[in-house]
Order: structure tokens, then sequence, then C-alpha cells
């Protein structure tokens, strides 16, 4: 309906043009209304080509409108305000829709031809040291979505995990590992106080020793030799007593890694690969128990091995973004929007995690490009606390492709849950499997996705876990089931529905009711198209929920089976149909299930 009206409109903009003898090409914007005694959609082309054509906006809106071309599907335009042009659609035109939607089933509403160019789309991205918290589903949630309806709305879309395999959290979590494994073989020493003590790592040297037995077993005695204290902080410390504390945990930690490193040799790298091993094997599930899936697996580490990040820097340095000062080698970031420059390499060699970081990001682009000749676009989906870091990413992708565009990162803020916190290094902490394995996978998705992603959100878990309407996902997927079961009705009484006969007799849909399904059901399409142009996927929750009371309260009313009148039930059966269709599809774009039963 709306590329209908813009078929109208670029004609009488064409005509209005010629007798005004002027060369323009504006950009024809059309909305939906938000107030029905406004008409069913708007447009303030008159009020973009009033200034260069020299009259007032509302003379031009009024000649706009005498050279509409006639349309069966409009009722009457009107001018409003400052130069408005409102159109009021004709009930055919709605009832229309539900041919489209039964005609186009699961692609109506959609753009699959990659027209907009090619995004990647980062997200999630958890270091592999543990299990996933609802934070990062709250992210998994969003980017999976957000993925889904960008390729819904014509972009070509590739969807990736960059795994932080490489630097000191990995180097902790072997440790971690090996001192439990070393527990096990009936050593007698404490994990690190920063490292990771939560039960999982006792499920990775478990398997240690089940493969490898006391292969990597060496005596406390000698593990511990030498190394510095690893202190608490003192009851009732002040904030510098625990600031000293904490450095002298990390000198600790920091020296039991090397002593690791040096006493099992090659041993540590199979401790370090069998721990990452473990918990990528656990990521991997729990996303796919949540619905979430990738084009690609990036893993820090072979991006470094492979020799890619040297080449990075020598990208950089050949156009000029880089030198070097007190030994180390920076980049030119602050001329670019940045705070400051930033190091790249340290003085003592050693790559910083925005030196990996960079030259990953330089990889995704040349990647998304491919042979394309539009521009690509990379989306990263981060956590709110690394609001700090956009800065000096953004500024270094602008320095490489000219553009301020080329990066759009969407940052995700924190969730709470009504029973409890999170805290990952304490070990007491509730994951996204619990969760998932709490509420299920689709109620978890919906009430993460209910509200806008850069808002602060409290899960409700009693709320997600209930089957009653107080519960929005059950709201909607109980709109879906009704459906179902009155086609289920219909086979039980050996009855017949078909949907090219149904299109007949369309013209029965006048209802209250049924007029307000119907301007749902049309505005599907450009409903969409905004949710993906403000990255806002809790749009598509909010339409949802609004066709689920159009659907229960049409329920509640009226009779779908109507046998004395085989016209109007062909009618109404297509209506309902037609907003089954448009349900699944709308949960599809969220990753959330459709059942007919409930």
């Amino acid at each position: 309906m709306k590329e209908h009206l813009q078929e109208l409109l670029a004609t009488a903009l064409k005509r209005t043009l010629a007798d005004a003898g002027a060369d323009l090409a504006p950009t024809i914007q059309l909305d939906a209304t938000r107030d029905a005694k406004f008409g069913d959609f708007q447009t303030n082309l008159a009020l973009q080509i009033a200034k260069p054509l020299g009259k007032p906006p509302r003379a031009i809106a009024e000649t706009l409108m005498r050279h509409l071309p006639e349309s069966t599907r409009v009722a009457k335009v009107e001018v409003a305000g400052p130069g408005f042009i409102n159109f009021f659609l004709a009930q055919a035109a709605f009832q229309s829709v539900v041919s489209e939607v039964l005609a186009q089933g699961e692609t109506y509403g959609c753009d699959d031809s990659g027209r907009k160019g090619r995004i990647n789309v980062e997200y999630v991205s958890a270091n592999p040291t543990g299990p996933m918290h609802v934070g990062h589903g709250r992210g998994a949630a969003y980017g999976d979505s957000m993925a889904r309806l960008l390729a819904a709305t014509g972009w070509t879309v590739w969807r990736e995990y960059y795994i932080n395999d490489a630097g000191r959290q990995v180097d902790v979590l072997a440790t971690s590992v090996w001192t439990r494994y070393l527990q096990a073989c009936g050593e007698t020493l404490e994990v690190a106080r920063r490292g990771y003590p939560a039960d999982y790592i006792r499920q990775t040297a478990a398997t240690l020793i089940d493969q490898h037995g006391e292969a990597f077993r060496k005596p406390a005695a000698e593990v511990l030799a030498g190394l510095p204290p690893d202190p608490a902080a003192p009851d009732n410390a002040t904030d510098a007593q625990k600031d000293e504390a904490k450095a002298q945990q990390e000198r600790y930690l920091d020296a039991l890694i090397e002593r690791a490193k040096s006493l099992l040799g090659d041993g540590y790298a199979q401790i370090q690969a069998a721990a990452l091993a473990d918990q990528l094997a656990t990521i991997r599930k729990t996303l796919a128990d949540f619905n979430v899936s990738f084009d690609q697996w990036t893993s820090e580490k072979t991006l470094v091995d492979s020799g890619f990040v040297a080449k990075a820097l020598a990208q950089l340095a050949d156009k000029g973004l880089t030198y070097e000062k007190d030994g180390a080698l920076w980049m030119r970031t602050e001329a670019f929007g940045d705070e400051k420059d930033r190091v790249l390499v340290k003085a003592d060699g050693a790559a910083t995690y925005f030196c990996n970081d960079l030259a990953y990001h330089i990889d995704k682009l040349a990647r998304t490009q491919g042979e394309s000749s539009v521009p690509p676009v990379l989306m990263d989906v981060w956590g709110a606390d690394h609001h700090g870091y956009i800065a000096r990413v953004r500024a270094a992708i602008e320095a490489l492709t000219g553009r301020k565009d080329a990066l759009n990162v969407q940052l995700i803020q924190f969730v709470t849950l009504s029973s409890g916190r999170m805290g990952k290094r304490s070990g007491n902490f509730v994951t996204l499997q619990d969760l998932i394995d709490e509420a299920g996978a689709d109620a978890t998705r919906f009430f993460f996705l209910m509200r806008s992603h850069d808002q602060h959100l409290e899960f409700d878990i009693d709320l997600a876990r209930s089957q009653s309407n107080d519960n929005p996902v059950y709201y909607v997927q109980y709109a879906h089931a009704r459906i179902c079961s009155v086609f289920q009705q219909l086979a039980d009484k050996n009855g017949q529905w078909d949907a090219d006969t149904a299109r007949l007799t369309l013209h029965r849909l006048t209802n209250e009711h049924e007029k307000a399904l119907l301007t749902l059901l049309a505005r599907y399409p450009e409903m969409l198209e905004r949710a993906a142009a403000a990255y806002t996927p809790h749009t598509v929750v909010f339409f949802l929920k609004d066709v689920a009371e159009a659907l229960h309260s049409y329920y509640n009313v009226h009779r779908f089976l109507v046998e004395d009148d085989p016209e109007l039930q062909a009618a109404r059966l297509a209506l309902i149909q037609a907003t089954g269709q448009v349900i699944r599809n709308g949960l599809a774009i969220l990753g959330v299930s459709a059942p007919e039963k409930m």
C-alpha cells in the first residue's frame, strides 16, 4: 500500500514540477499517521519543495493533490496544517492486504534483495573464560534479532562471533584449571584470588585427569616456591588498602602464570587448549539452545598467529597513521575524534588489545567488502561498559576508510534479575543457560527484546515462566495458537477453506474488529523498515502485542466458523490466516517460535 501511494505521489510530483519548469529530485517521504483523524498515511513532500519553487507549502500541496492519479484504494486526500497531504484509504485497500499476505507468506513485508549493501554484525563475543551470563544473553537476543531484521529489509548480512582467545584472560583460565587439576591430584594449594574459582573449572580439570592422568602434576612446593604473596584485603580495609591488596593479588597471579608455563612446557598449551575447548563448547551449546547462530567464528589467536596483525600495522603505516614515541608504536586517532592517540604496540613489544582488535576490524572490512562496489558497514554489539572504547575504534576505522558511517556500535544496557544479581568472579552467578532452562528460550528472548536495548532491563523470571495473558510472549503465542485451533475445528468438522476462493469474499470484512486487524497487517512492512532503520527490534515486540490484542478482541466477540454464511466464514478465515502469518513472520524476526497449541 505504501509503495502504491508513493507511485501516485511520484506521478503528481512529475506533473507539478513540469508545470513549474523545475528540475528537482526530492525523496518522497510517506509515513503512517499516529491518529486516524489525519488519515492513514501522510507526506511532507509539499514542504520539501515549496522553497525551491517559491510558493507556499499549502499551495504546492493542493497542486500535488490535483495531479494525483485516480486510485480505487484511496477514499479521499486532504491538505492539513502547513502543507501536509493526508491519505484516507478505501476499505478495499485494507481488504486487499489479506490477499498480499496469503500470496507472499513468510516473505510478506520483507526485502531479501540485499540492495542496501553488505553489513557484518558482530555480537555476543563473550570471553571464552566461563559460561555466558544473562547480560551476554541480552546482547545475543538483540544482535541475532537485528541481523534477522536487517536481512529482512534489504541488507546482505554476515553474522560473526569474535573469540578473544589470546591475551592474559586466557592465561588466567589455564592457570585456574591447572590449580584445580593439582588439587584433584592431591596437591595442597589454593586457586589464586584473582583466578576463576567456579565449578566449571573443576569440570575441565576432571576431564584432564581422565584423558592425561597425572602427566601435568607438579609438587605444590615447586609450584609455589618464591612466588609473591596473594593476600586478602584486611577487614574494614580502606580504598587504598583494597587497591594495594588487589595489586599484590595480580602480581601473584602473573607470577603463577609464568611458573605454570616454565614447569609445564608444551603441557601448558594442552591445558589452555582443553580449557578453551570446554568453554567454547558450553558457549556454542547455550547459543544453539537460544536459537542464535553465526556465519563465522573468528579466533583472535589465529588472527595473530597468521601474521595478519603485522600486515594490518604495515597498512596503517603506509597511510601515515602510526608513529613511534617512548619506544612504543602509536596510532593517530586524536585527529579523527578520539580524546588522544592510542598505543598499538607497547615498548616491550607486546601488542595491545586495541591493536589486535583493530586488525580484526580491518579484516572484517575487507571480507565484508568482498567484490561489492558498495562500501560495507560493520555493526558491533557491545556491553554498556565498553562505552569508552567506541571513540578510538570509530576514529581508527574513519582514518582507514574516510567514512564516518563505516562502524555502527550499539550498546546493550545492563540486566538485573528479579531474583538476584550476577558476579562472574565470585563463582556464584546466574548463567544464560540457567535462565533458558528456567524460563525457556522463547520467553527469555522475548523478554530481553521487550525494552529498548539502550535502557536498563529488569528480567522478571516469575512472569516469564507464567502461562497467563499477563505474560507478553504467552499472550502473543496464544493468539497464534487460537488461530490454529480454529482451523483444527474446521478440519474436525470436515469443513473446507480455499485461499483463492476466499479472496473473492474479502468485501465482507467490515466490522470494527476486522478493520483494526486489517490496518495492522497493512502496516507490518513499514514497521519492519522503521525498526531496522532505528536498530530497535523492540518495535517488532510492541507491534506483535498490538496484533495479538486485536486478534483476541476479535476472537472473543465474533464467530469464525459461520456455517449459515459460507461467504462470511471464508472472509474471516482468510483474515485470521493472514493474521497468523504476520504473527509468525514477526516472531521469526525475534527468533521466537509460533506454537500451534498452548
